[in-house]
């Protein structure tokens, strides 16, 4: 896949989100589901191809998007994983094989559906530096100004088939501890919140732009 759209996105929300008590990615942050914050700033981003992987949860997730807002799911391709309860894992390697089938893109940008401060220009200038990344790199993730969080990461072609090879709850992470001398880094302004729990959901309430 050449020109713009290039890029495709993977959006992970199928976890049950048992330590917020569940339906976490359907939690509401200024009037939006979680996941739908971070879907907007997949769109924006200027990404081809979108996949969201959700659970058993499928219908009530797409239905609160929806009522947010009714066009946030136009374009996106729906992955479901029917074992949530094995891990990330199972969710990388469903959304990784919607994500990659033909045309193939040049790379993948993995989004986790617990981040709704994920910004477009992270996603952009993962996508920049990829452009002119080593032929052997596995993978572009930010490092943010104000954190230490290493999300969204960009997959290239060579990590694909490396994300096959994961089980359990291991997911990106694991992947690229593999070669950390085949990722390359891109600093980029503000921070990444994972919403683990009631209490970061609250504490992230009027920070949305």
């Amino acid at each position: 896949m050449t020109g713009p759209g290039r890029f495709a996105g993977l959006v992970l929300a199928a976890g049950a989100g048992s330590r917020f008590g569940g339906g976490k990615v359907r939690a509401s942050l200024d009037g939006h589901p979680l996941v739908g914050h971070v879907l907007a700033a997949a769109r924006e981003s200027g990404l081809g191809r979108i996949v969201l992987v959700l659970g058993r949860d499928a219908a009530d997730v797409l239905a609160d998007v929806r009522q947010a807002d009714d066009r946030a799911l136009i374009g996106v391709l729906l992955a479901l994983n029917g074992a949530p309860e094995r891990g990330l894992s199972t969710s990388l390697r469903v959304g990784l094989a919607a994500a990659t089938a033909a045309p193939s893109p040049a790379g993948v940008v993995v989004l986790l559906g617990d981040q709704p401060l994920v910004s477009p220009e992270a996603v952009r200038a993962l996508m920049n530096a990829a452009d002119t990344a080593p032929a052997a790199t596995l993978a572009v993730v930010p490092v943010y100004a104000e954190d230490a969080a290493p999300n969204p990461a960009l997959l290239l072609r060579p990590a694909w088939e490396l994300a096959g090879g994961l089980g359990g709850d291991r997911g990106v992470g694991e992947l690229l501890a593999v070669s950390p001398d085949r990722v390359v880094r891109v600093p980029v302004a503000g921070t990444n919140p994972d919403v683990d729990t009631v209490a970061d959901l609250a504490a992230l309430e009027g920070r949305t732009p």
